[in-house]
């Protein structure tokens, strides 16, 4: 049996992010033209592309050993794999991606039980099945195939359940939400079988801690500045840091060397205030991997 890890890249939204995810990770992955095998800078891997919405099936079945999915189409498709990690990223918002219902804005529907012998169009057929099902509630559910948010609007439907973070593209249709299903993020998964195999769980742990890594370090930058002695107590109580922010003294002056890691969420507002209290040279600058 090769040692070499068969590898899922989903095709699709989520590809130019994994792409990208896995650059600042170490690996460089090149996808040419139509091909649906991309090349990467690692001997012991071996890249397929996949739509998420098959990636679970594939791993389940051994053609891929390891990939990245939806927590949403594992479910979907009941797929028995191994969950090794959460990868919680979004270019769009901070918000979880969420499967919601959706009916038209003057639609006399408040809740999922005002749905009774409704029609439901959605791509997330056989969970949306399931989940009425299992609450009693009788509605015909129908595959969308794309488009979904207008199925309401011409009439094919009742309702939809649809995926979401922001709802800005549903409520541009003309849409209201009244119920969420389900919050769903990208997990990384593995074949039971490659994950028992000593070598493939290996760079499958390797490939998780430093995807992990890339993730922690997208929302953190670093920054290092001057600070005069008398000041440096003053800074230092100022910053908020991993453990405590390095210090070191400058060359035959009463000057220190301050450097730390900041969320970016508060950079924009502490870096006047790290000036305004005597800190000089102040450079920001971003990271790779924080681990």
């Amino acid at each position: 049996m090769s040692s070499v890890l068969k590898l899922g890249i989903p095709k699709g939204s989520l590809q130019n992010s994994t792409l990208e995810l896995f650059k600042r990770s170490g690996w460089k992955i090149t996808v040419s033209g139509r091909s649906y095998f991309p090349e990467i800078n690692d001997a012991e891997i071996s890249c397929s592309l996949c739509r998420a919405q098959e990636m679970s099936v594939n791993v389940e079945n051994g053609t891929l050993d390891a990939g990245l999915t939806g927590k949403d189409w594992i479910a979907e498709n009941r797929s028995d794999v191994h969950v090794v990690a959460d990868l919680v990223y979004s270019k769009v918002s901070a918000r979880p991606a969420r499967w919601v219902v959706a009916v038209a804005y003057d639609s006399p529907a408040r809740t999922i039980e005002d749905l009774k012998g409704k029609k439901i169009s959605t791509e997330l057929l056989d969970y949306t099945k399931r989940y009425f099902s299992e609450k009693g509630i009788d509605v015909k559910v129908e595959f969308s195939w794309g488009a979904t948010e207008a199925k309401v609007v011409s009439g094919m439907a009742d309702a939809i359940v649809e995926i979401t973070e922001t709802e800005s593209t549903i409520k541009a249709h003309g849409l209201r939400v009244i119920h969420e299903m389900m919050q769903t993020n990208t997990q990384f998964i593995a074949n039971h079988e490659a994950w028992k195999e000593p070598k493939k769980r290996k760079k499958i742990e390797q490939i998780v801690m430093l995807l992990k890594g890339a993730l922690v370090a997208e929302k953190l930058v670093g920054i290092k500045m001057n600070v005069p002695e008398a000041q440096l107590e003053n800074i230092v109580s100022l910053l908020p840091s991993l453990n405590a922010p390095t210090v070191s003294s400058l060359y035959n002056t009463e000057w220190f060397s301050v450097e730390t890691v900041v969320s970016t969420d508060i950079v924009r507002d502490l870096i006047p205030e790290l000036l305004k209290n005597g800190a000089e040279g102040i450079i920001e600058y971003p990271l790779n991997k924080v681990i």
